[in-house]
């Protein structure tokens, strides 16, 4: 009944939690998944992360993505907003650069201390707690001003492009300027800065 469950809702490949599965017994379950991976219909990715498996195009074994995973685990919680990149990531992200990093930077709720690095998949993963509770209504103004802290750290264009494609990011992100406002005192004062350099600050006016 478990194995029809999984096939039914979950795609190969994508990561799903213990904690997702309907049952009236925890250690049931857990000796049933235990018996699902030993017969090889189940995967096991991390400690109470599992995944249905599957081929890939050159016919090895496929993995989880980690993308995946911390999307699921830290960035979206039964579909609501609860984080986003930030770093080199987020500024890739939106095209200030072509650089990525190794390391995956992000603001999640689930961090329940300032910062906390973890490794995952020999991958390094640094979880930072946000300013302040993300939300649906507020995450896109969080990202915002996230990415007015790094931006001029890691952004490798001019400070002509730099201004259009801020202001093509504001407009397809719909940024609420009386929201960022509210906001922005939560943040160190580099945003401040940043805002000015970018010529933003005279959309807050």
């Amino acid at each position: 009944m478990i194995y029809n469950y999984l096939i039914k809702k979950f795609n190969k490949g994508e990561p799903f939690f213990l904690s997702e599965l309907p049952t009236n017994s925890e250690s049931y379950l857990k000796l049933e998944m235990k018996r699902l991976v030993d017969k090889g219909l189940v995967s096991r990715y991390l400690k109470g992360v599992y995944y249905l498996p599957y081929k890939t195009i050159i016919g090895t074994e496929g993995k989880v993505l980690l993308e995946d995973y911390i999307k699921k685990r830290y960035l979206y919680n039964n579909n609501k907003a609860i984080g986003f990149y930030s770093g080199l990531r987020l500024t890739n992200k939106y095209g200030f650069t072509t650089q990525n990093s190794a390391v995956y930077e992000f603001y999640t709720n689930s961090a329940t201390t300032k910062q906390r690095t973890l490794m995952v998949d020999k991958r390094q993963l640094i979880m930072y707690k946000p300013y302040i509770k993300i939300t649906k209504d507020n995450i896109n103004e969080l990202e915002f001003l996230e990415l007015m802290r790094v931006l001029y750290k890691y952004a490798e264009i001019s400070d002509i492009e730099i201004k259009k494609e801020l202001k093509k990011y504001i407009k397809e992100k719909n940024i609420d300027f009386k929201k960022v406002k509210k906001y922005i005192d939560y943040y160190p004062s580099i945003v401040y800065k940043n805002l000015y350099k970018s010529g933003v600050i005279y959309e807050m006016v």
